[in-house]
């Protein structure tokens, strides 16, 4: 039976195909930083040099949020939910050390095992990039570890001298808050199950980054969903577009940080515009049109019932196809090893 009632079922497969069917449902994100985190690698935060807009063509290094900077906080609440509900539990599926192999999270964001097993993640994300530059969007503090007198100067306890100032500073570059970062999740050949399992895992992931527990914290603006019978734009493409469209309107100079309300009119605006060009069958739920859609979505995933629901239908599935093709191809697998061995 369907769940949702804003989207017509022909865009969801009724059970998870073995093999890519030619459907794609897209997530357009605008990620929100709403404190400082770290996107890094190597203790530096990560950056690209690229040209500042489609239209303008001058270069500016943007900071760069990876994929699996994108997609493991995300389905890392999708396993807590899962956990929560007891659809999962920790001894038989932990991440990145055992995987249960017939779970949403498993089935839908793939998993690898060695010579056990391995299915390819449908959810695709690939890295987004800031809006505004590199210079206009981090900063750097000093980081100090104060002693329990809440001062810096030590009590005179392990060799040190009482009153002494430590010198145990740090610096550290730090992404600002009101950074934006357009990004495209995209779903491949999505049942309605595995569809509202990822949209309500990006609905509900806040921290994202290095150090997740202090800081990171990021909200997820979404501004539509594309449902095609391929791929569209790329983040970087897009988020060209967007500076171009601030650019033009006189909305980039003028703030600091970004006004939000402008980043979204032209991020709906520029993904429309970007989407007629495109050459492949697609249906858009954009401004006014998605509206329906997300409070549907929402109305679901507060209730306990509502995600109770989704979990249990999305679990069923996964757990079908892993009977089906995961089992199959253990067996498959054992049955080589023999022949081979004899």
């Amino acid at each position: 039976m369907a769940i949702l009632k804003t989207i017509d079922a022909k865009h969801f497969h009724t059970e998870i195909p073995y093999k890519p069917m030619g459907k794609y449902v897209h997530f357009l994100t605008i990620r929100v930083t709403e404190s400082y985190p770290l996107f890094q690698t190597d203790g530096e935060l990560n950056k690209a040099r690229v040209r500042a807009g489609i239209e303008d063509r001058n270069p500016i290094s943007r900071l760069s949020m990876f994929k699996r900077k994108q997609s493991t906080p995300e389905r890392l609440v999708g396993r807590e939910l899962l956990r929560k509900y007891e659809f999962m539990t920790a001894e038989d599926c932990e991440y990145n050390v055992k995987f249960a192999m017939d779970n949403p999270d498993c089935i839908i964001y793939g998993f690898a095992i060695g010579d056990s097993g391995s299915e390819k993640s449908k959810v695709v994300v690939d890295t987004a990039f800031s809006i505004t530059a590199f210079d206009e969007s981090h900063e750097s503090f000093t980081l100090n570890a104060p002693f329990e007198n809440g001062t810096m100067a030590s009590k005179g306890e392990n060799g040190s001298t009482p009153g002494e100032v430590t010198s145990r500073i740090n610096q550290q570059d730090h992404i600002k808050p009101q950074v934006f970062f357009p990004s495209i999740v995209t779903l491949k050949d999505p049942t309605e199950a595995s569809f509202l399992y990822v949209f309500n895992n990006i609905l509900r992931t806040r921290h994202y980054g290095a150090q997740t527990t202090r800081t990171g914290r990021l909200r997820n603006e979404l501004i539509g969903v594309v449902f095609a019978d391929g791929e569209i734009v790329s983040n970087l493409r897009w988020t060209q577009a967007i500076y171009d469209q601030l650019k033009t309107d006189n909305k980039l100079g003028d703030l600091d940080p970004l006004d939000e309300d402008d980043v979204i009119s032209a991020a709906t605006t520029t993904i429309e515009k970007l989407m007629e060009d495109e050459f492949i069958v697609h249906t858009d739920f954009l401004g006014e049109g998605f509206t329906p859609l997300l409070k549907e979505v929402k109305a679901l995933t507060r209730s306990e019932e509502g995600i109770i629901q989704i979990l249990q239908q999305a679990d069923t599935e996964a757990k079908a196809y892993a009977k089906k093709h995961i089992s199959s191809k253990k067996s498959k697998s054992k049955g080589k090893a023999t022949t081979e061995a004899n």
